[in-house]
């Protein structure tokens, strides 16, 4: 098995972390490349916006504001977020994010999710039943994004949504 060459560093200035994006929630710059072994997102939350609960059952993820103030809530309490504050959040950890009177703007980071594919998962048969690599039991991705409604920034709870339940906009996923 050959090792692949590694990538070239990523800087990415102020002019794009601060990039206004469209919408209450936008990701306004994703890491690339497919020989990442992370991946990476910077997330604008307009004022008042936020993020409903969720669950990431498979990754733990890290949190880094960079702009504005907000709120991390999870059942064990809710901390300010404010520029310079970092949270690790574990997998299983459930949360919410809510930006302040000016908004939010924070870095996640967690280990990249190895593509899905189809065919025949270690040790069972046929590559088309239920669970069997076909993504069907993949779990919930780390960035749940995709699944946040553009317009009033309502989390969907499918994971195969294509509108927003309570506003009818279509879904980036």
């Amino acid at each position: 098995m050959s090792t692949p060459a590694p990538a070239a560093p990523v800087f990415v200035g102020p002019e794009r972390t601060a990039a206004a994006g469209t919408g209450p929630i936008s990701v306004v710059w994703s890491l690339g490349g497919h020989t990442r072994d992370l991946d990476a997102n910077v997330v604008r939350l307009a004022p008042g916006a936020g993020i409903g609960e969720h669950t990431e059952t498979a990754l733990g993820v890290l949190v880094t504001v960079l702009a504005g103030s907000g709120e991390l809530r999870t059942p064990e309490g809710a901390w300010p977020l404010t520029p310079g504050a970092l949270a690790w959040l574990p997998a299983g950890a459930t949360r919410s994010v809510h930006a302040g009177e000016e908004g939010l703007r924070y870095v996640t980071a967690h280990r990249r999710r190895q593509p899905l594919t189809i065919g025949s998962a270690p040790g069972s048969g046929s590559g088309s039943a239920p669970g069997s690599g076909s993504g069907s039991d993949a779990g919930e991705p780390a960035c749940l994004l995709d699944r946040v409604c553009p317009e009033c920034g309502r989390l969907a709870a499918e994971r195969d949504a294509r509108f927003c339940s309570r506003c009818g906009t279509p879904l980036a996923g």
